[in-house]
């Protein structure tokens, strides 16, 4: 209880500052007077600040009885009122706190309310599924390598593994692979998609035969690869009912980060370091 009572005090000084006003509003708008909570040395708690506190706790899927959150805004309200008396508001860390609470609930809301009024369309999530279907393709690979840290070792161990007494491939990956992950495992790395793995290992990947090596060395990032395809099989992508939702997330995430930059660019913002 400790810890909500930590977390809904909270709450009450992110809000506090804001819904008496929008009670105020309601009262000017000729909204009925509504019956505190309780009212605490003469302060009245608006029903509103148990609204408030019910939504958050469902959205962690917590409940509590009217009467628990009753008192949990009585201590809020007494808490916050001997903090005042002891002055513990006038600080400017404390109002900065404050201030920074409050602008973070708004800023809050106003992404709330903007994906509202921009859902994603079915269209868009339809497209962002065919590119991904696209992008992954139809196939799994089942493949092995040896990393190492130049081209001449790389070469040489190409030359081992297609002579006519070829060597084990296992052996040289243990014996020579720096890919700590698969080397212990004869350089297997299981099975994969393209899009799994670096662009240039997988170029050579899906232009190899079954049991084929890699005729020559294949650099990248991590150094020099000696690649082994041992299997294909076709893939079975999820379906877009599996993953509506999540690409659903996905392109609001990517709007929202749109909107914040739109606002950025029409703002007028003034950097010291630009000075």
């Amino acid at each position: 209880m400790t810890k909500l009572l930590t977390r809904l005090f909270a709450i009450g000084l992110a809000l506090g500052t804001a819904l008496p006003a929008f009670a105020a509003d309601q009262a000017s708008a000729g909204a009925a007077v509504q019956t505190p909570v309780a009212t605490v040395n003469g302060v009245a708690i608006p029903p509103i600040y148990a609204d408030v506190v019910r939504q958050d706790l469902a959205r962690g899927n917590t409940k509590l009885s009217d009467e628990d959150i009753q008192n949990v805004l009585i201590n809020n309200e007494l808490l916050a009122q001997e903090a005042v008396k002891e002055g513990l508001d006038k600080p400017a860390e404390t109002k900065a706190l404050l201030d920074l609470q409050r602008k973070d609930t708004l800023g809050k809301l106003l992404i709330q309310e903007y994906t509202k009024k921009h859902p994603v369309s079915e269209q868009r999530i339809q497209a962002e599924y065919d590119k991904f279907k696209a992008k992954v393709g139809d196939k799994q690979y089942h493949v092995r390598h040896i990393l190492v840290a130049d081209e001449k070792t790389a070469d040489d161990i190409i030359k081992q593994l297609t002579a006519k007494k070829p060597a084990s491939f296992e052996e040289l990956a243990k014996k020579y692979s720096k890919d700590a992950g698969s080397a212990g495992k004869g350089g297997d790395i299981g099975w994969v998609t393209p899009t799994d793995l670096v662009p240039e290992f997988s170029a050579t990947m899906v232009k190899l035969k079954k049991n084929e090596v890699s005729p020559t060395p294949v650099k990248t990032q991590f150094g020099w690869h000696v690649i082994q395809l041992l299997d294909t099989r076709k893939l079975e992508l999820p379906s877009l009912d599996q993953l509506k939702d999540r690409i659903a997330q996905t392109l609001m995430k990517e709007d929202v980060r749109t909107y914040l930059e739109s606002l950025r660019k029409n703002a007028k913002i003034d950097l010291p370091s630009a000075k």
